[in-house]
């Protein structure tokens, strides 16, 4: 075991003059020869090459050991980063994200609320939160929503969701002047059963339907919902089975008929 975690790490210097391509190539097969254990035990002090390769291969296995030495990799570079994206930091939350389960959505959220994170890699980890579930205190979360990055304000939406304190700051959004939050507010809204989302979320079905909207609106749908569901259903072929699947959710007797007439055949 100790003498491939030291084959590792030794190839690094011999392997520079080949090229970046050899390079990366050779790291990786090295990194897939070890066990597990030598695998998470090298993550931590790892330098940037091994640590790009050791991260990815352990969000390949989806190691849940491995979670520790990723959060640990991530506070070696705490308080950098602000200006530009620590390479270390974004191959571990990769892995986080690949590994996912409460474990790492937990060291996610720890990373987050530690500030170990900065700048784009504060991006990236908001966005594996929201992704995997991370549960984030409402005060670190009303920070979030009015960051002045929109992507993290947007992510913020996703992590907010399940928070019914934060409902007040999320109607806010609806009217941000960055689309991409006022929609991700309408999603999050609609997903906690919120009215406030419902013109929002029937103009995206009418303009930019997609699955995360059809989702977020079968719980609110009123009738011109309900009759767009349909038109979705019948014309979107990638979002059709999305749409009927939000139909048949939505407790009305028109969304059942909607979908039934549907998948018994196309209307005369």
């Amino acid at each position: 075991m100790c003498d491939q975690q030291l084959d590792l790490f030794s190839s690094f210097a011999s392997t520079q003059s080949k090229g970046p391509l050899l390079q990366n190539v050779e790291l990786r097969l090295a990194a897939t020869a070890l066990d597990d254990q030598a695998l998470i035990a090298a993550i931590p002090a790892s330098n940037l090459a091994d640590s790009m390769a050791l991260a990815n291969e352990a969000g390949r296995r989806r190691l849940a050991g491995a979670i520790p030495s990723l959060e640990a990799l991530c506070r070696r570079f705490s308080g950098f980063g602000a200006n530009r994206m620590v390479p270390e930091q974004a191959a571990a939350l990769q892995a986080l994200a690949m590994i996912s389960g409460s474990e790492a959505a937990r060291a996610v959220a720890q990373l987050i609320v530690r500030g170990v994170v900065q700048g784009p890699a504060l991006n990236l980890a908001v966005s594996t939160a929201a992704r995997i579930g991370s549960t984030l205190p409402v005060d670190v979360l009303q920070s979030l929503l009015r960051h002045p990055d929109p992507d993290i304000r947007a992510d913020g939406c996703g992590c907010a969701c399940r928070r019914p304190e934060l409902i007040s700051v999320m109607i806010d959004l609806l009217d941000d002047l960055n689309r991409g939050v006022a929609r991700a507010a309408a999603c999050a809204l609609g997903q906690m059963g919120r009215n406030e989302a419902r013109p929002m979320l029937a103009k995206l079905l009418r303009e930019e339907p997609s699955k995360e909207v059809i989702d977020a609106v079968s719980l609110i749908a009123d009738e011109e919902c309900m009759v767009q569901l349909g038109r979705i259903a019948r014309t979107e072929p990638a979002l059709s089975d999305a749409a009927l699947n939000a139909l048949e959710d939505i407790d009305q007797p028109r969304a059942v008929a909607i979908a039934r007439a549907i998948r018994n055949g196309p209307p005369p």
